[in-house]
């Protein structure tokens, strides 16, 4: 769920006019420069974690603060520049090494060693440029992110074309990533592990099929298509198709597995695990997807989507969403009620705690490829300062934002985020 955490947005907006050279006067892609300051807490917990083998506590608590800064270059170009830090304490990763705490291993209780907490960095650029007459639009992006055990390299550009008056838009996306692992396996299936250094419960003659992982690349490309159209004034629909393909490593390496036809042993009272998380080496996506948006009057409107999503490791998937925009005070505080549902099938390779088999090919009992529902309620405030346009030293406010999100799985697994972003102009 970690990689959830950041909800990193840029806004770009268009006010004043610039002069070209045939001096005809035209509406500039950005005016001044943007800042946005971003920042949110993250704070998790349930009794399924995929660390332990699909027991044991879930609990994590996630720091994030980010920038992202857009540049203006000339009248149709805009660069922008993405940072952002991520700290976490997690139980569940803390528990790869569940034998390094001060009190005895135990997969719902968190261990104190090196692996309770990590740090995430990102970052990324990118680059859109808008023709003259604001119809075709091109961007060119990479990005960059790490932290321990990870990194990942990322390219990708898109295009999109306004027909019909700008009324109808079609668009084109592409990416790819390239990851890499640094293998950190659990701790019973490290060299230096001694049996004999520890309580033994269960069998005496503990065996594993654990065998150490050859590749450690993943890489991810993905295609998007998108089509929007303005029905009427008060209406706009789109819709979008996305298509993903992922090679290599697509197992986690400190994931544990349990089978149910080999004896158990534990060791103090943790469980020693039979395996790793084994699962195949490719994986096809699909989602389709559509948005409504209702403008009623100039204090209301509706947004609304649904998604359906499919894959080749046998998980199916629905999500609708909507939202509801309320203004107030003449257009300066917006309030955001809104509501997710969430629902999958589960993958052909997931099974609970110990319920695999040591004849199977593949296995997980990570929960996030089980079948679950889920509810997110979300709530949202926004103020944006009419008096943007003065500045302090060049330096002027434009908006904040403020949002809590709380999620419900009907496994064990619930989420609380609070998120707070504030966009500065510098002219």
């Amino acid at each position: 769920m970690r990689y959830l955490f950041l909800l990193l947005m840029l806004g770009i907006t268009s006010s004043l006019l610039a002069q070209d050279s045939t001096n005809v006067y035209k509406k500039r892609v950005l005016d001044v420069v943007e800042v946005d300051f971003l920042s949110s807490f993250y704070m998790q917990d349930g009794e399924n974690a995929a660390v332990t083998g699909g027991i044991g506590t879930e609990s994590l608590q996630d720091v994030t603060g980010g920038i992202v800064i857009a540049i203006p270059l000339g009248a149709n170009g805009v660069l922008s520049i993405d940072g952002g830090v991520s700290a976490y304490t997690s139980a569940s990763s803390s528990n790869v090494n569940p034998f390094d705490g001060d009190q005895p291993a135990d997969a719902f209780v968190a261990s104190s060693g090196e692996s309770k907490s990590d740090v995430w960095n990102s970052g990324s650029i990118s680059y859109s440029h808008s023709s003259k007459d604001r119809n075709e639009v091109w961007s060119l992006n990479a990005a960059i992110a790490s932290e321990y055990d990870y990194q990942s390299y990322g390219v990708g550009g898109s295009f999109s074309k306004l027909f019909n008056q700008k009324n109808t838009e079609v668009s084109i996306k592409a990416n790819a990533f390239f990851d890499s692992w640094k293998f950190y396996y659990p701790r019973e299936f490290r060299k230096k592990f001694k049996l004999s250094s520890y309580d033994i419960t269960g069998n005496p003659n503990y065996t594993n099929r654990f065998n150490e992982l050859s590749g450690q690349q993943r890489n991810s490309y993905n295609v998007g298509l998108g089509f929007s159209q303005i029905l009427s004034r008060n209406i706009q629909a789109s819709l979008a198709a996305d298509f993903v393909l992922q090679q290599g490593l697509l197992s986690t390496p400190f994931q544990r597995v349990y089978f149910g036809d080999v004896e158990d042993t534990f060791a103090e009272n943790f469980h020693l695990a039979d395996d790793i998380e084994q699962l195949p080496n490719t994986r096809f996506k699909t989602a389709i997807g559509g948005r409504l948006h209702i403008y009623l009057n100039e204090f209301l409107s509706i947004r609304s989507f649904y998604r359906y999503y499919t894959d080749d490791w046998g998980i199916q998937s629905n999500t609708a969403s909507i939202e509801i925009p309320i203004k107030l005070f003449l257009g300066r505080i917006t309030l955001y009620p809104s509501y997710r549902f969430y629902n999958q099938s589960a993958a052909n390779y997931f099974k609970p705690y110990n319920e695999h088999l040591s004849s199977d090919t593949y296995y997980t009992s990570d929960y996030d490829l089980s079948a679950y529902q889920a509810n997110q309620f979300g709530f949202g405030i926004s103020y944006t300062d009419v008096l943007s346009q003065h500045s302090i030293w060049r330096i002027g406010f434009k908006s904040v934002d403020l949002k809590f999100y709380r999620y419900d799985r009907n496994s064990t697994l619930y989420y609380n985020m609070a998120t707070i972003g504030v966009k500065f102009v510098i002219e």
